[in-house]
Formats: C-alpha cells, sequence, structure tokens
C-alpha cells in the first residue's frame, strides 16, 4: 500500500474514491421484519456509532476535505453515517445496499457500483458508505465498523487498495 498521505492526496484530486463500512450498529444482519423503508425495523448505529459518523467528518476535514459528494447504501446506519459525517448532501446509490444473506445480487451490484463511481463527475472527492459485504466483494478487505478504504481510480475487478484510514485507526 502506499502512504496515508499520497492515498488522501489522490482522494482530494479525484484519483481515489474513499468508500467506508457504516459506522457501529450492533448485531449483525437484519431482523426478519426488516424493511428498507422503515428504521425501526432495522439493525441502526448506537451512541457510539453515532459519535464515529461524527468522528468521521472531523477527521476527513482534518484530511482536507470538507465537501465531497457523498453516496450511500438505503439501509439507515448507512445513511446515518453519511450524513452525520457532514461532508455533503447524500444520494442513496442502490448498488452500495447489502447483498448480505442472499439479498441483493453481489456479482451484478459489485459491477454497478464499478460503473457508478466510474461514470461520476471529477472535481470533489467521492465518499461511499456501504456494508462489510459490499466492501468486500470491492477489495478482499474485510473492513471493520467505521473502516474506510481509499482505493485507486478508475474501479475495476481488481481493485487496489490505498490505505485503510479511520478517526480511530493509526496509520499504516
Amino acid at each position: 500500500m502506499a502512504d496515508d498521505a499520497a492515498a488522501w492526496t489522490a482522494l482530494r484530486q479525484g484519483g481515489a474514491v474513499l468508500i467506508l463500512r457504516h459506522a457501529l450498529a450492533p448485531g449483525v444482519g437484519d431482523p426478519d421484519h426488516f424493511d428498507v423503508n422503515d428504521c425501526s425495523t432495522q439493525r441502526n448505529l448506537n451512541n457510539v456509532g453515532q459519535e464515529q459518523a461524527r468522528a468521521w467528518g472531523r477527521y476527513l476535514a482534518e484530511q482536507g476535505i470538507r465537501s465531497a459528494q457523498v453516496f450511500s447504501s438505503a439501509w439507515c446506519r448507512c445513511r446515518d453515517t453519511a450524513t452525520l459525517m457532514d461532508v455533503g448532501r447524500v444520494t442513496v446509490m442502490p448498488s452500495l445496499n447489502s447483498f448480505f444473506a442472499g439479498q441483493g445480487d453481489r456479482e451484478a451490484q459489485t459491477a454497478e457500483t464499478v460503473d457508478n463511481v466510474n461514470g461520476l463527475p471529477s472535481g470533489q472527492p467521492i465518499i461511499l458508505v456501504s456494508h462489510q459485504v459490499n466492501i468486500t466483494a470491492l477489495t478482499g478487505v474485510y473492513p471493520d465498523s467505521g473502516e474506510g478504504l481509499i482505493l485507486a481510480m478508475p474501479l475495476g475487478e481488481d481493485n487496489q487498495v490505498l490505505a485503510r484510514v479511520g478517526p480511530d485507526r493509526a496509520p499504516d
């Protein structure tokens, strides 16, 4: 992996994208009565997760990123993470939705995410908030809750991880 400073520079200049796993939402998967349109039926951020998301906003500002194109899974824990970071309007990108336990389509969503991201206009950093399974499918990395990966652009089948980052993570 490149050093973190070079990865952050690439992100600021449009040569990379940041994808992060939503902040801490205790548990695994979602309840049986899960409804993507009803946060009360989902696993949500706890107080620690909410603070992790706010810490991301402060951390991004320290890295010179105060405004970004922000895209999220439709799941409330992802949208809440993206919103609490407070670096830009959050747009749902359905390809970032979880495909854990057979919901969704791993291959199709991963390919769609690659196409979506590569088709975005440059000019502002790009931040994606998604789920462990989606990030692992793109990178082969199993990220912790609230952990981010800076990936070299353009995305493709074999994505290069430039850095693993987060407000609580020591630089590589």
